[in-house]
C-alpha cells in the first residue's frame, strides 16, 4: 500500500454542499470544545470535586435520550435544512448564556449544569438530522470518507479547543471561552443556511412522537448487526471513557493546577489527537470488507489503551518525582485509544447511514446519538464515583479490563456480527 492509498479519501469534498460544512466545521468545533473543556474545569474549580464534575453525566444524559429520539422523529417528519436552522440558533442561544453567567461572575454549579442539559438538548436534535444529511447530499460509495472526514475535523477541533482553554482560563476566566463558542457557531449557521431544501423522502405518517419514536425502535430490532454496533460501542464508551477523571488526575497525579493548566489540556487533547492521527490515514477504512470484525478489534485495542492509561497514573501517584515522564506515557496511551474509536466509529456510522431507509434515517441516528453521545455521559458518573471509592487509577484501568472482557464476550454471543462483512468497497 501507498503512502497516497492510506491518506484520507477527499473525494465527498467535491460536493459543494457537504465542502461547506466541512470547512464550517473546522471553526466550529474549536469554539464547541472551549465550552466543553470550560463547563467541567468551571465545576471542579467551584467544587473541587470529581463527582460534581461526573454529575454532567446524569444532565447531560437525559436531554440526549429524550431529545435524541424525539429528534430522529423530527428530522424524519420536517424538512432538514429547517431542523438544523432552528438547532444551531438555539446552540448560539446556550453558548451566549453560558458566557453571560461566566461574565456575571455566578459560581452556582447548578445554573450550569442546567445550561449544559439545555445545550444538550439541541445538541440531540441537531445531530441526527445532521447525519441523516448526508445520504441525501453524497454517494453510498464515499460515505466512510465522508464520515472519516468529519470525524477528523472534530477531532481535530477537540484537540486546539482543550489546549487553547487550558493554557487560557488561568489567565482569561471562563467567559470568554463561552464567548468564542457562541462566535464560531455562525460559521455552520452560513453552511446551513446554504443547503437546498430537504424534504423527506418517501412516505411519512402521524405525527412526530412516541409511536414514531417506537417504530424507529422496532425497525433498528430487526437488524441485528447495527444493534450489535451499539452494543459494542456503549460497552466500550461506558467503562472505557476516563475523562471525568481528567481534572483531578491533571491536578493530583501531574501536579498541575486546580482551575487547568497543560497536563490538563494534554489529557483532554490525546483521545481527539489520536483520532486526528487515525483520520489523517484513514484511506484504508473504504477497503476493508469484514467491518464487524475490524470494529471488534479497534474496541478491543481502545480498552487495551485505557488499562495503559489507568497504569500510567499509577506509576505518577507511586513515583511523584517522575510524573511530567508518566504524563507523557498516559497521554500516548489516549492517542493509541483514539485512533481505534476513530476506526470503529467510521465503520459503525458507514454501516447505519446506507443501510437505512431515507424515512426513517432520522430515528436511527436519533438512536445512534443516544448510543454515541449518551455512552460517555453515563462513563462520567460510572468514573466519578468510583474513582471516589477506589481512587482514579484503578478507575481508569479496571473499566479498560472490562472493555477487553465484554466486547469478547458479547463477540462470542453473536457471531453474526463478527462475521458482518459489506459486498463492496471503494479503491
Amino acid at each position: 500500500m501507498t503512502l497516497r492509498g492510506m491518506l484520507a479519501d477527499t473525494r465527498p469534498l467535491q460536493n459543494p454542499h457537504f465542502r461547506r460544512l466541512w470547512s464550517a466545521n473546522i471553526i466550529t468545533v474549536v469554539g464547541a470544545q472551549l465550552t466543553v473543556v470550560a463547563v467541567p474545569a468551571q465545576i471542579y474549580a467551584d467544587t473541587g470535586s470529581s463527582a460534581y464534575v461526573g454529575l454532567t453525566g446524569v444532565f447531560g444524559l437525559v436531554p440526549l435520550v429524550v431529545f435524541g429520539l424525539w429528534g430522529g422523529a423530527l428530522a424524519d417528519h420536517f424538512d432538514r435544512r429547517t431542523m438544523l436552522l432552528v438547532t444551531t440558533c438555539g446552540l448560539i442561544g446556550t453558548a451566549a448564556l453560558f458566557w453571560l453567567q461566566a461574565a456575571l461572575g455566578m459560581s452556582n454549579v447548578w445554573v450550569l449544569l442546567g445550561l449544559f442539559s439545555v445545550q444538550q438538548a439541541f445538541f440531540a436534535v441537531n445531530q441526527p438530522t445532521r447525519s441523516a444529511v448526508l445520504p441525501r447530499l453524497l454517494d453510498d460509495a464515499v460515505l466512510p470518507a465522508a464520515n472519516s472526514l468529519n470525524m477528523t475535523v472534530m477531532q481535530a477541533g477537540a484537540i486546539g479547543g482543550p489546549l487553547i482553554a487550558g493554557i487560557l482560563i488561568p489567565f482569561t476566566g471562563f467567559a470568554w471561552l463561552y464567548a468564542g463558542d457562541a462566535i464560531s457557531l455562525l460559521a455552520t449557521l452560513w453552511a446551513v443556511v446554504r443547503l437546498p431544501s430537504l424534504p423527506i423522502e418517501g412516505t411519512t405518517t402521524g405525527t412526530p412522537g412516541l409511536r414514531s419514536v417506537i417504530e424507529g425502535i422496532a425497525y433498528l430490532r430487526g437488524q441485528p448487526v447495527l444493534m450489535m454496533s451499539f452494543v459494542v460501542d456503549i460497552i466500550a464508551m461506558v467503562f472505557g471513557m476516563p475523562r471525568a477523571l481528567f481534572p483531578e488526575i491533571a491536578h493530583e497525579s501531574f501536579l498541575g493546577p486546580d482551575e487547568g493548566g497543560l497536563a490538563f489540556a494534554l489529557l483532554f487533547a490525546g483521545i481527539p489527537a489520536g483520532a486526528v492521527l487515525g483520520g489523517v490515514f484513514s484511506g484504508w477504512v473504504s477497503r476493508v470488507t469484514a467491518q464487524g470484525r475490524a470494529v471488534v478489534w479497534c474496541i478491543v485495542v481502545w480498552g487495551l489503551a485505557m488499562v495503559g492509561f489507568g497504569l500510567a497514573v499509577l506509576g505518577a501517584d507511586t513515583s511523584p518525582g517522575a510524573a511530567r515522564g508518566w504524563l507523557v506515557v498516559a497521554v500516548l496511551m489516549l492517542v493509541v485509544g483514539g485512533a481505534a474509536d476513530m476506526a470503529s466509529a467510521a465503520f459503525r456510522t458507514s454501516m447505519l447511514q446506507s443501510a437505512a431507509a431515507d424515512e426513517v434515517r432520522g430515528r436511527l441516528q436519533g438512536i445512534f446519538i443516544v448510543v454515541v453521545a449518551g455512552g460517555p455521559r453515563i462513563a462520567d458518573v460510572a468514573h466519578g464515583a468510583t474513582a471516589a471509592m477506589v481512587g482514579t487509577a484503578t478507575a481508569a484501568a479496571g473499566g479498560g479490563v472490562l472493555v477487553v472482557v465484554l466486547v469478547v464476550v458479547a463477540a462470542l454471543a453473536v457471531p453474526t456480527f463478527v462475521r458482518y462483512r459489506i459486498t463492496s468497497t471503494t479503491a
